[in-house]
């Protein structure tokens, strides 16, 4: 395994101990399972509560958007698993300033079936919480409801957090996650499998220079597995799924959001933005902004995932929000 650990099964937590001491000003570590990550500032007064989470080995995605103006809280599960419902309900108890929470991750059944049992307990001591979940992975099947939550997580919870701190109630908080999930869209390709520090081997296997379109982020399987081919022709074979999905044409802005998902340096990522903004541009699609390096990855895994979100006045304002997690800052 090409990653030095300590005790295998400890990693989790001793990853939430280095990054709440790293960020101490920032956030801390609360809970029973100490699994939940919860912003300084929390709870807001007047404020609806933003929880974020999912299971580790994402990084930064969930914790590290725990900050101003992003998510009151994270909640870690071990990974790629489902955090229990104890620390999800934890989360909900110390964000939840009267205005209710809103929970916010990818479509997996783990968290489903565990953030909603959370959501019970806090309905039980009379706290209303609402859940949106995030369904950005275009190729992971047909039907929008049963499609998994990628990288688009960020571009969601941003939206959420955003409308919390611009004073939205609970409802327009979830209609604000909701209408930016419905026009954001990923696709993503991976080269390879990440180390998993459990096992101290590879999470799946792959031959030397084959590539697999649509992978998940846990290597839940893609469309197909072919040899590696140039980037601008992956690219376009990604471009050719999302612009008809979100159905964008001449005149639309999009945000761009070009994610490692851990190994692909940003040479790389560079490298794939060149020919989205070339096949963008041809079409008179216009990008608005563009992120690029690893917000939502697979710990050490080589791929990438190219996200475009279709913006109108709300979103950009949504997404333009000044923001002071300690993995992304926006003033």
């Amino acid at each position: 395994m090409r990653r030095l650990v300590n005790d295998p099964y400890q990693i989790v937590e001793e990853m939430l101990e280095g990054y709440c001491a790293a960020f101490k000003d920032k956030v801390e570590l609360i809970g029973e399972m100490k699994r939940v990550v919860v912003s300084k500032k929390a709870p807001i007064k007047d404020k609806v509560g933003i929880i974020v989470g999912g299971g580790s080995g994402h990084e930064p995605l969930f914790l590290g958007y725990v900050g101003d103006g992003f998510a009151d809280a994270a909640v870690i599960g071990n990974i790629n698993t489902s955090p229990s419902p104890e620390p999800c309900y934890e989360a909900v108890k110390a964000v939840d300033a009267g205005k209710g929470c809103v929970y916010l991750y990818g479509n997996y059944a783990g968290d489903v079936l565990n953030f909603d049992m959370g959501a019970e307990m806090a309905a039980d001591d009379g706290i209303r919480v609402e859940t949106v979940l995030v369904t950005d992975d275009v190729i992971s099947a047909e039907n929008v409801e049963d499609r998994r939550g990628i990288a688009g997580d960020f571009f969601v919870f941003k939206a959420a957090a955003a409308k919390a701190e611009l004073g939205g109630d609970i409802d327009e908080v979830v209609a604000a996650a909701k209408k930016c999930n419905a026009n954001c869209a990923t696709m993503g390709v991976a080269m390879g499998a990440a180390d998993h520090p459990n096992t101290g081997t590879v999470m799946f296997e792959m031959e030397e220079g084959d590539m697999e379109i649509g992978m998940g982020i846990h290597g839940e399987p893609g469309v197909k597995r072919e040899k590696a081919r140039p980037m601008d022709e992956v690219v376009d074979e990604i471009l050719d799924v999302l612009i008809p999905e979100l159905k964008l044409k001449e005149g639309d802005e999009v945000y761009v959001l070009a994610n490692s998902l851990g190994a692909t340096p940003l040479m790389d990522l560079m490298v794939g933005f060149r020919r989205v903004a070339e096949v963008l541009g041809e079409k008179g699609i216009k990008i608005y902004k563009t992120l690029a390096g690893p917000y939502a990855s697979t710990m050490n895994m080589p791929g990438f995932s190219f996200t475009l979100l279709k913006l109108d006045d709300e979103l950009k304002e949504l997404m333009d929000y000044p923001t002071d997690a300690p993995y992304f800052v926006q003033k």
